[in-house]
């Protein structure tokens, strides 16, 4: 056989090998079919201050055109009612008292007979988080915005799974940059918690609203990773305290005013900045495989910027659907039909499981108490993905099981509402339910006795101011 004929034989058999090879893998150079993932997380929110949820007021074109093109999820929930506590779950995938992380942590706020304060309040190291299990499916990862679930440089978001991080470390701060001689310097002993940071001990304080430098953050890493799959974790400080916004935005609220004008225009801030990643995937030819979520911490603080939570009673820090319930969109053009509602109770630690499953993970390295959505959403799987979602802080808690909800207090005998009949917990069934109440509350203490002790405690007195602001923005039947 002469040379040339060996040649062209070799060059027929790779041909054919090519072309057996499946899809994913026959690209060179591209990526596998692997979606990429975003979410854009927002924080003190109130549930009715989206269009999509059935604000008149608020503008929020780019939310509500993510909603209309994915799942709304009606019943969805935050793991607590404060942002600490919130965010554990959301990025361990458990609950967050599995491991004693009970309370906010809020240095300078914590009982002197707490067993941690200050910088080394956070998850614990030995748990495995949602940047560390998106890595190990070699994806590209990143954290913007704010952490405040650990302080230290072993908590850092760089140490917990995510390549790239650009944000603060605490859990409020100023959308505009300090200035040297700021007097917010003093508010705390480590002022660094509050200061922007990029990667690891990077600190320079950033040019412009903060809200719309997150989302250009986000977006160059969106483009420096395109070619590979990437998982990005958007954590907006907006709409948290302090209330600040742009002249600009303002004006788009004449007939506003105060503190409600103030939140409107942060809540448009927000919206933009969503939008401007969203446009960015777009540009890329990336939105059809990206899965891209909203959702929020806990309920609105009323009392503080002005947020709506209605028709829910209740707000941040309780266990009233208003303190719980939070705004949640999934979008996947690829794979998820658009424009659904999806009626059960879900969790914000469901999100773990359905990114990591989502890229392939099938081995977790701790128990999860979420679990993947997506069979749910695609008809694979039917029912409901809980039968039973649990809160706790203190004596304090409640269980959502079934359509029924308990609530336990320190200073007033348990709660029972039909929270599918009953949203805005006007009804209280107690009396004449009380077989299932003293089973809800058994469940209750059944499901607490398998998890640790808090690991610090906030002072006493917050506990009252909790319950007190319950009570203030619970709805009375003449209000329903």
């Amino acid at each position: 056989m002469n040379m040339r004929l060996r040649q062209l034989m070799i060059l027929a058999v790779s041909v054919s090998a090519l072309l057996q090879v499946p899809h994913s893998f026959a690209q060179s150079g591209n990526k596998s079919d692997k979606p990429n993932i975003v979410l854009l997380f927002a924080d003190d929110a109130g549930y009715a201050d989206f269009g999509f949820q059935g604000s008149k007021t608020m503008i929020t074109p780019n939310l509500d055109k993510l909603a209309a093109n994915g799942v709304r999820f009606t019943q969805g929930y935050a793991t607590d009612s404060t942002c600490g506590p919130s965010r554990a779950g959301l990025l361990t995938g458990r609950y967050q008292q599995r491991f004693g992380y009970e309370e906010n942590n809020v240095p300078g706020y914590m009982s002197k007979n707490s067993a941690i304060d200050g910088a080394e309040m956070g998850i614990p190291l030995d748990e495995v988080t949602m940047g560390d299990y998106m890595k190990s499916q070699g994806y590209a990862t990143a954290f913007f915005g704010k952490w405040h679930v650990g302080g230290t440089d072993a908590m850092h978001p760089i140490n917990r799974g995510f390549d790239t991080f650009y944000g603060f470390r605490g859990g409020d701060r100023s959308y505009y940059a300090y200035e040297a001689n700021d007097p917010a310097r003093q508010q705390v002993a480590t002022f660094f918690d509050k200061e922007i940071e990029s990667g690891l001990g990077n600190f320079k304080e950033h040019e412009g609203y903060l809200t719309d430098v997150l989302a250009d953050k986000a977006n160059e890493f969106i483009a420096d990773n395109q070619d590979k799959p990437f998982f990005a974790f958007v954590s907006f400080n907006a709409v948290h305290t302090p209330i600040e916004s742009t002249p600009e935005d303002l004006a788009k609220f004449p007939e506003l005013s105060g503190t409600r004008k103030q939140v409107a225009a942060m809540t448009l801030a927000l919206d933009r900045a969503s939008g401007a990643i969203m446009n960015k995937l777009e540009e890329l030819g990336l939105a059809e495989n990206t899965i891209v979520v909203f959702t929020n911490d806990n309920g609105g603080p009323t009392d503080k910027n002005a947020s709506v939570n209605l028709p829910l009673s209740g707000t941040k820090s309780n266990y009233l659907e208003g303190g719980i319930r939070v705004p949640y969109v999934l979008s996947w053009p690829a794979k998820i039909k658009q424009c659904l509602t999806f009626d059960h109770p879900v969790s914000t630690f469901d999100l773990l499981p359905t990114f990591f499953e989502s890229a392939g993970g099938t081995q977790y390295k701790k128990d999860v108490d979420g679990v993947n959505l997506i069979p749910y959403l695609t008809g694979d799987k039917q029912g409901k993905p809980h039968e039973n979602l649990f809160w706790k802080k203190e004596s304090r808690a409640a269980v959502r099981s079934g359509d029924y909800k308990l609530l336990r207090y320190p200073d007033r005998p348990a709660e029972l509402y039909n929270i599918r009949n009953d949203i805005s917990e006007l009804n209280n069934l107690a009396s004449s339910k009380p077989e299932l109440v003293r089973a809800l509350y058994k469940k209750i203490f059944e499901w607490e006795l398998s998890h640790e002790r808090a690991r610090w405690l906030l002072k006493r007195q917050f506990e009252k101011s909790d319950i007190d602001r319950m009570d203030k923005y619970r709805l009375k039947k003449e209000q329903e």
